[in-house]
């Protein structure tokens, strides 16, 4: 689910309702988790923040913080703790036991857990279900390294011979929503080393040193000697005697039992830094992060904008890594003084909505002194990776799927691509499309004076947005919403798409994009036959992918051309229209969105 990094849409605060929601959501999902133990994970009074991935998968933060929960499908039925979450309440799910070190090498790989790597305790197999949140742990260390969704349940994994797949991982220490957390407790390296060189066969001789007591059971710590000469304790260091006092208790207690010494010497100097700035240095930082802000993300389309929206979707994300910014500590003390403030320096222009008691910013003057002298912070480039991550990488993207809606100018508003200059034959995204009628906008200076929210329309921009589409005897209209301009311009273009598999050639296509078709129906002899169309728009072949799903399923299948050539259809034996589905998803990287189920033999 993170195994690469994928850029974050947008960032907002959630409001007393939504963090309300969230709650009874998690509490649902988690029949384990108490209150004590949410209230210690999203406490009451600090903000959350959602932040929308272009996989369409939320993740909830609390502000400046670590994120604590993500969902999968952005619906609330598919969502799981984090690490971090799990690190302060370790008993809100239950958990596998890993064998040994080399499976969690394994597992914080990114694979799957499979049953033979499970350490079966004592008193027997434990009891679960199939779509159950799992915790994976390893032994000497109660600090949970992965959570994931079990594949199905004890009584079928028994009956398989605790064979196949246990735990499909959706997160796992040091993926890309670890990595890209600010201002989060980090756990040190040694802890890893806690991880993966449980088995004595992996550990190096000289520099790890297990501790062990032959009264007090197994070990419950490990300690590495640094080239400093210094030890220090690896993870949450409880001992066996004090577990079975005390087993309510928590075992990891808070994050800042997982820091090793350069960590914590790091996070105190961060927080020292954080504790002695002035009323004036945030006002200094505030203004760094706004003109970062106005520089790199806010566009002239963005405009009108509400100040809360402003401050959570462009301030914030500005912010230098690892610091919480806030507006109470500064010498204004509420976001709309500070609006003010800077509109009054004449930099931004912003008014106060009387019916939502909000500040709006309206208008920025981007030939202020201050905005033309500022130099905006790139972003750093990635670390080059390693041969073996690049080899790991290249395995993995070889059925990556991307898939690009793009649009072609029509007859309607093709004028105004040919006024700002641009091409009238290439293909443009729906922002590419959007900036363009918008330059043409800002070059024709068609914003209402009187109201910067409205675009005044004039005969070449009427024409692009509502020729044809205006009934006769209709009057046109002579000014739009700015919000309403993008849409409605993408909307007079032809939609295409283009498709991209593994780093190969893109194919381009024309019409928007057609899903990919699952039926089950009933045949003679009362048995179940599942169909599959369209997989060619994905560049997926028919026969090589009927191949593969007799493999995958262990039935027959057929491959037929469609009638008329309009493609093929491949046939599998069996109702398998859920995990054919689930299979096109995770295997081939197929949008849910794009595929359509329907089952025949459900009445």
């Amino acid at each position: 689910m993170f195994k690469k990094a994928v850029e974050a849409k947008s960032h907002q605060r959630l409001s007393g309702a939504d963090r309300k929601k969230l709650r009874r959501t998690v509490r649902n999902r988690l029949p384990l988790l108490t209150d004590e133990l949410l209230d210690a994970i999203l406490p009451p009074k600090v903000e959350i923040t959602l932040s929308k991935f272009q996989n369409r998968v939320l993740v909830y933060s609390i502000e400046g913080g670590c994120p604590m929960f993500f969902d999968i499908d952005g619906r609330g039925t598919e969502i799981f703790p984090t690490v971090f979450a799990l690190w302060e309440a370790p008993e809100m799910l239950p958990s596998f036991m890993l064998k040994g070190g080399e499976v969690s090498r394994y597992v914080l790989g990114g694979a799957d857990l499979m049953f033979p790597g499970i350490l079966i305790p004592p008193q027997g197999f434990p009891s679960f279900s199939a779509g159950e949140i799992w915790a994976v742990k390893v032994p000497g260390n109660l600090a949970p390294i992965a959570v994931g969704c079990t594949t199905m349940s004890c009584e079928e994994a028994l009956k398989a011979g605790l064979r196949g797949k246990a735990l499909r991982i959706t997160h796992y220490y040091r993926d890309f929503l670890w990595e890209s957390a600010e201002g989060h407790y980090v756990p040190n390296a040694g802890f890893m080393e806690n991880v993966v060189m449980e088995d004595p066969s992996y550990l190096a001789s000289g520099s790890v040193e297990e501790i062990s007591d032959s009264s007090a059971g197994p070990q419950t710590s490990t300690e590495i000697e640094d080239e400093s000469g210094d030890v220090n304790n690896i993870g949450p260091s409880t001992s066996v005697t004090d577990a079975k006092n005390d087993t309510e208790e928590h075992v990891v207690g808070s994050m800042n039992e997982l820091n090793l010494a350069d960590d914590v010497s790091a996070n105190e100097a961060n927080t020292d830094k954080q504790n002695i700035l002035s009323p004036e240095e945030v006002d200094t930082l505030l203004d760094q992060c706004l003109l970062q802000a106005l520089h790199t993300t806010l566009k002239e389309k963005d405009l009108p904008i509400p100040g809360s929206t402003l401050w959570a979707n462009h301030v914030l994300p500005c912010r230098p890594s690892g610091l919480t910014l806030d507006i109470k500590k500064s010498s204004h003390k509420k976001l709309s003084k500070w609006l003010q403030y800077k509109a009054s320096t004449g930099m931004i222009s912003v008014k106060e909505d009387k019916h939502k008691k909000e500040i709006v910013l309206i208008s920025v003057n981007r030939s202020h002194p201050d905005y033309k002298s500022f130099k905006p912070e790139k972003k750093k480039a990635e670390v080059s990776e390693s041969p073996g991550e690049r080899s790991t990488g290249q395995a993995q993207s070889e059925k990556m799927l991307e898939i690009i809606e793009v649009y072609k100018p029509s007859i309607h508003n093709s004028a105004i691509f040919a006024s700002v200059g641009e091409d009238k034959g290439n293909l443009y995204t729906a922002s590419e499309a959007t900036d363009v009628v918008f330059r043409y906008i800002e070059k024709e200076n068609l914003v209402k004076p009187a109201n910067k929210s409205m675009v005044v329309l004039d005969p070449i921009l009427c024409d692009a947005l509502f020729k044809g589409a205006i009934k006769k005897g209709s009057a046109y209209p002579s000014e739009i919403h700015k919000k309403d301009v993008g849409s409605t311009f993408v909307g007079r273009m032809q939609p295409n798409h283009v498709v991209m598999r593994g780093g190969g050639e893109p194919v381009v296509r024309k019409g928007a994009v057609k899903p990919v078709q699952i039926m089950t129906e009933r045949r003679q002899g009362n048995k179940k036959v599942t169909k599959v169309t369209g997989m060619e728009t994905f560049l997926i072949d028919p026969d090589s992918f009927g191949s593969e799903l007799q493999k995958k399923f262990a039935c027959s299948t057929s491959v037929g051309e469609l009638p008329g050539k309009k493609g093929y259809e491949v046939l599998i034996q069996g109702g398998v229209i859920d995990n054919l589905a689930r299979y096109m998803v995770e295997h081939y990287g197929v949008p849910k969105r794009y595929i359509e189920v329907l089952d025949k033999t459900r009445k």
